[in-house]
């Protein structure tokens, strides 16, 4: 098992598979794009296989994120969700994407293993996602939306963020068209993770605010702590229910005493959390031909170094010189 010193145990990989992108959100990186990852430093599909492997036959992992950058721009993405599927015991299976190439890909990666995904959209307005991503691709996430519903990569769940002066009065309107097409919309907190450091904590928008926002159309009922276990996002029964709504709300209501995740980079490096400073090396041990114990235990000793929580209270904070892209969400 992958147990750190405050008792919590890993049971969620969240594997990067690219740190580049085809937007380009102001709220991640610059209009130009990043200096991106070597090709060699990059861990080739047969050696993510091996660490996901040695993760879920030794260390006890049960769910397997797939994340980037843009994972759909993986060329053997397929092939890697294939192969992880047939992996014993069987982990369970998900991805987190923008949705731009879903449409063409969503049938092949349900038939490969896939069982859900995460997609991002943060605004219903064509206009807003351009000012937004800097890229005309609204129409392209929608229909990717729509494969992945008729693919039944379900639940389908659809994460948003709301940014001051852009979208930040699409809650309501967000939460009507999630239930009108049966998508479990999760509502994110802006970060401190994007490339340019230029997040603020004064003026972003919060769960308070945004829970706020909902209440003024919908009627919100607490599902509790109960149900949400380890998830990041608490909660609430839209209108008595069927349907739900979730914030994750890493800021202003952090949930790091219940964190069940370990993270592996495009280039082969364990990250204990997403804010954390710190990194393991696991591509060089397993370029040098160590046993699978050996990256069992290297592993294990990295998660002993997971803090308590992210610090994002601390006035010390300091963000992660990695930008969300490279680090895998």
């Amino acid at each position: 098992m992958l147990v750190d010193t405050h008792g919590r145990v890993a049971t969620d990989l969240r594997v990067s598979l690219t740190d580049r992108c085809n937007l380009r959100c102001t709220y991640c990186m610059p209009e130009e794009g990043l200096q991106w990852l070597a090709k060699p430093d990059l861990l080739t599909d047969d050696e993510i296989v091996r660490l996901i492997d040695i993760a879920v036959t030794s260390l006890g992992i049960e769910e397997v994120r797939f994340t980037g950058g843009e994972p759909l721009l993986r060329p053997g993405l397929v092939g890697i969700v294939e192969r992880v599927a047939a992996l014993a015991p069987r982990p369970r299976i998900s991805l987190t994407t923008n949705g731009i190439g879903l449409k063409r890909t969503a049938a092949a990666l349900k038939a490969a293993g896939l069982d859900r995904v995460n997609i991002s959209l943060d605004t219903l307005r064509p206009d807003v996602f351009r000012t937004l991503t800097r890229r005309d691709r609204h129409k392209d996430v929608m229909e990717g939306l729509e494969a992945a519903h008729a693919a039944e990569l379900t639940p389908v769940k659809v994460n948003a963020v709301l940014i001051p002066g852009l979208n930040e009065d699409e809650a309501p309107d967000l939460l009507a068209w999630a239930v009108e097409h049966d998508y479990q919309l999760r509502f994110i907190e802006q970060m401190p993770l994007d490339a340019q450091h230029g997040w603020k904590r004064e003026g972003m928008v919060t769960a308070g605010d945004i829970l706020a926002a909902l209440r003024t159309r919908f009627e919100l009922t607490p599902e509790g702590s109960r149900k949400r276990g380890s998830a990041p996002a608490e909660r609430w029964i839209v209108d008595g229910g069927p349907h739900r709504v979730g914030v994750i709300a890493s800021v202003t209501r952090p949930f790091c005493a219940a964190c069940d995740r370990t993270r592996l980079t495009a280039d082969g490096q364990i990250r204990t959390c997403l804010f954390a400073r710190e990194e393991t090396d696991l591509r060089a041990a397993l370029r040098s031909g160590a046993p699978a114990e050996e990256i069992s235990r290297i592993w294990r000793l990295a998660m002993r170094s997971k803090k308590a929580g992210a610090g994002l209270d601390d006035p010390s904070f300091l963000q992660p010189d990695r930008p969300m892209s490279a680090i895998g969400g």
